[in-house]
């Protein structure tokens, strides 16, 4: 018996569920890619033809104005990616079972729900470090088609999964790096939201 186990592993037979991860699927991949390229846009869209005082109109002392949400977006992806090339790419496959489809979806909904909030952590606070929301707008699509790049050109995505546990909704569950790419689309909709929701203030300038 011991002799078919030890034959079994050195052909690649006998393989362990729980320590191989298993790949991005083409689909996945395409679903990914296209919800970058659809949140990019919607972000584009929601900041189109922008007078100065659109841009810095805030509802309320405590609020954001869209050039401080633009900022943020921007910076984030930054962040995140950062995130997603060092601990998440260095981290190792899972050891426990998951269901990724579900996880998957977990991240999609999750992020763009804004009746859940959220403080920005220090790093995201808006700060012009753009110099002007064009520039941030700029920088957003430069990050965003190094995103882009990364998804399509990374293969072993699924074979990474980290946790951060200021994220407690997922209840100590880790992210793999495809996720945590989703997640990076997924926060630029959530505020592209909130975006169209200051365009929708009564005071919002109509120039």
């Amino acid at each position: 018996m011991k002799s078919i186990l030890l034959a079994l592993c050195l052909t690649g037979s006998f393989v362990s569920p729980m320590v191989k991860a298993q790949d991005v699927t083409s689909a996945e991949l395409d679903k990914a890619v296209k919800y970058l390229e659809k949140t990019r846009a919607g972000v584009l869209a929601a900041t189109a033809g922008l007078s100065e005082a659109q841009w810095n109109f805030k509802q309320a002392t405590n609020r954001w104005s869209i050039a401080e949400v633009t900022e943020h977006i921007a910076a984030a992806e930054d962040l995140m990616m950062n995130l997603i090339q060092g601990p998440v790419m260095s981290a190792t496959a899972r050891t426990e079972a998951e269901d990724l489809t579900a996880l998957d979806e977990l991240v999609l909904q999750r992020l763009v729900d804004r009746t859940h909030k959220a403080q920005a952590p220090e790093p995201l606070i808006p700060n012009k470090r753009f110099g002007s929301p064009e520039e941030s707008l700029k920088h957003f699509q430069t990050s965003r088609a190094k995103t882009i790049q990364f998804l399509k050109s990374t293969k072993d995505l699924r074979q990474h999964a980290y946790n951060l546990p200021q994220i407690t909704w997922l209840n100590g569950k880790k992210l793999d790096a495809y996720e945590w790419v989703l997640y990076i689309a997924a926060h630029s909709e959530r505020h592209t939201k909130q975006i169209l929701e200051v365009k929708e203030a009564p005071s919002y300038p109509k120039r």
